[in-house]
């Protein structure tokens, strides 16, 4: 499996960034200011985009969560090599 996570994390970001523009034209449309649909449309845009995004940020968490764990495996070994513990290659 290739590592698809600067893709999935893009793709997240863009479509939160979507949905909060959708709110607060949707709300600029209705007589709201703007500034106020703006602020609006991130409140509600922040929990709504968990719930309508759920599979892209379920990927994406996973993806964070497979590098961080070969980023702590390098950490431990590079740390083994520096007492002393690990075998030269």
């Amino acid at each position: 499996m290739s590592n698809n996570l600067p893709r999935d994390l893009t793709l997240y970001l863009l479509a939160r960034f979507v949905l909060v523009a959708v709110i607060a034209w949707a709300l600029s449309l209705a007589g709201v200011p703007l500034l106020v649909a703006l602020v609006i449309g991130l409140v509600v845009g922040l929990p709504l985009g968990l719930l309508l995004f759920r599979p892209l940020n379920a990927r994406v968490t996973a993806g964070l969560a497979k590098r961080n764990e070969k980023r702590a495996r390098a950490r431990a070994e590079l740390r083994a090599q520096l007492r002393g513990d690990g075998q030269p290659e």
